[in-house]
């Protein structure tokens, strides 16, 4: 009887050894390092722009909110500038050529 109990535990034993080294999980750290290695570095910005058109962004996102897909304000803005590239020059000449120049920089605080 002895003999049967050790082989049982010799067969249980050799069954976790086999599942170790079946372990999936290496596979799975390669691939989020090679899905790390793809990722952009995000950049943090500021600028300045007038009322009215900060208000377009509001709007933007409210009526994206009706078609049941919140965004938000800096998606808008890299949407914004993905059409903008797909502009031909003389498309991207007119749409820019309508902007109010502006001064840049922060506004001066009342004292």
């Amino acid at each position: 009887m002895t003999t049967k109990k050790t082989a049982t535990t010799t067969v249980k034993a050799t069954a976790k050894k086999e599942l170790v080294q079946k372990d999936p999980a290496p596979a799975k750290a390669a691939a989020k390092k090679s899905k790390k290695e793809h990722k952009e570095k995000v950049v943090r910005d500021s600028f300045t722009m007038p009322q009215s058109e900060y208000q377009k962004i509001a709007e933007i996102k409210e009526a994206c909110l009706k078609a049941g897909q919140p965004v938000k304000k800096s998606e808008v803005l890299r949407a914004g500038l993905k059409a903008l590239g797909e502009m031909n020059a003389a498309q991207l000449k007119r749409a820019l050529a309508g902007l109010e120049k502006i001064k840049t920089g922060r506004p001066k605080k009342p004292s």
